[in-house]
């Protein structure tokens, strides 16, 4: 399947997924997956649908500019009733007639341009707006899985707080039952109590928090998708996934790719061809257009000249006009044309270093994520295991109440840290392939393989991804 993304295509994928999607629907035990997601946003996401309006009008453009080469074919009618009083001298004095008739003149008229560079730069200059319509939608198209991926991401991360909130409200109310049968016992002091409390109002505000990034998150899906969703719909990560390997190591190789294929930077230089074309079509102002033409003409008292006289004229020949002078008009619209070109040339550069800058940290970010995944599930497993420790520590008596807070606050701050590193690694490797202008619909199929869509909807926690909670 080729990297250019095309409107037959993702309609066959829209199919796919909506089909995909139904039958999943009557299943309760299957959770919605991000393909199928991405093919309601497709169906229904309303800049998508706009970008394709746009990338429509950008290609009649191409037509418009061709038919200014193209001959041109026009009539003319005229017909009226005419009351006149014609006075004419004489030698015995003046005699005054009145006329009462009808006349009618008509002409059919083609004309073919032979020299019109004007003519020819609006066509060129057409020919290059088309192909920037199409590359910009293309860019589109590919920002939709982004945008989908982004945001599916987004709230899976948001609800994964808050179920770390919640774990960490239930240890810490376990701890504060501990902390207060150890005061009973005179074991313990009013300060392991406070300490206690004061985590769990912490983790409390973490997880009001964590609730408004969801419904953030979800709100922003379900725009995309024009259907209503939650977070704990959706997939979450598997609790193993494959890696998905960049097919090249260097930064360099990618940075190539994307100067030839990133569509944003194509539809720039299109459009920096566009805007040289106007210039020409500005400066043709200055030069003269030569045309065939062939007129069939039909009058009839066309005029008081020709009462009552028929005329059928036809006639062939050549037109030339010379412009020589326009009020200084044509110099302005030529000095405009350069400054917008001008413009564009700036705006080119300052698009191909924001490119390449996103694409050094999305490639960067692919490569420490993968790294950050390991070292965060060795500190999950060290914090869990410390956890265990500090508690019998605790009850030996050789450690106190806010070393156990300590070392829980730990524990669950590696697992927002992994669960970050995890979807951070998955967005990077669809943003590098984005930005290098190499995205497809297949690329979202093997990324939606890295989510569980046999999660059971209502009812069954996502622990599968981290160790207990509890």
């Amino acid at each position: 399947m080729t990297d250019r993304i095309g409107v037959s295509g993702r309609w066959c994928w829209t199919v796919l997924a909506l089909a995909m999607f139904c039958l999943e629907s009557q299943a309760s035990n299957h959770a919605t997956g991000l393909m199928e997601v991405y093919g309601l946003a497709l169906e229904y996401d309303p800049t998508y649908h706009a970008a394709m309006k746009e990338r429509d009008a950008g290609l009649g453009e191409r037509a418009i500019g061709r038919a200014a080469l193209l001959p041109k074919l026009s009539l003319q009618y005229q017909s009226g009733r005419n009351e006149s009083e014609v006075t004419q001298p004489g030698f015995f004095g003046s005699t005054t007639t009145d006329r009462s008739y009808r006349s009618y003149s008509s002409s059919l008229t083609l004309e073919q341009p032979i020299i019109d560079y004007e003519a020819i730069s609006r066509y060129y200059r057409g020919v290059a707006q088309a192909h920037h319509a199409d590359a910009r939608f293309r860019s589109r198209s590919q920002e939709l899985a982004v945008r989908v991926t982004q945001a599916y991401t987004e709230a899976l991360y948001a609800n994964d707080q808050i179920e770390l909130a919640q774990a960490q409200k239930r240890a810490f109310t376990e701890q504060m039952k501990l902390n207060g049968r150890r005061l009973q016992v005179g074991e313990g002091t009013r300060t392991d109590m406070l300490e206690t409390q004061a985590r769990y109002d912490l983790a409390q505000a973490q997880e009001i928090e964590a609730q408004d990034n969801a419904d953030a998150a979800i709100r922003d899906l379900i725009a995309m998708v024009g259907q209503p969703l939650s977070a704990q719909d959706l997939a979450p990560l598997a609790e193993k996934f494959e890696v998905l390997p960049l097919e090249l190591n260097r930064f360099e190789a990618w940075r190539d790719i994307a100067l030839l294929n990133n569509p944003e930077l194509a539809s720039l230089r299109y459009a920096l061809d566009a805007a040289d074309e106007q210039i020409e079509q500005a400066r043709a102002g200055h030069l003269p257009k030569v045309s065939l033409y062939a007129t069939a003409g039909r009058q009839k008292s066309s005029s008081e000249s020709t009462y009552d006289q028929r005329y059928v004229t036809n006639s062939v020949g050549i037109q030339v006009s010379v412009p020589i002078f326009a009020g200084g008009g044509v110099s302005a619209a030529v000095g405009q044309a350069v400054d917008n070109s001008g413009r564009l040339r700036y705006e080119n550069d300052a698009k191909l270093n924001e490119v390449m800058n996103d694409l050094r940290k999305q490639f960067n970010l692919y490569n420490s994520s993968f790294a950050k995944m390991r070292a965060f599930q060795l500190a999950v497993n060290s914090a869990q295991e410390l956890t265990v420790a500090m508690k019998k520590s605790v009850a030996g008596g050789e450690r106190v109440n806010s070393d156990i807070l300590d070392a829980e606050q730990r524990y669950y701050d590696a697992l927002r840290n992994l669960a970050q590193a995890r979807y951070a690694y998955l967005t990077s490797w669809l943003k590098v392939r984005f930005l290098a202008g190499k995205l497809s619909d297949v690329d979202i199929s093997i990324l939606a393989q890295c989510f569980d869509v046999t999660r059971q909807r209502n009812g069954e926690r996502r622990h599968a991804q981290h160790p207990k909670f509890d």
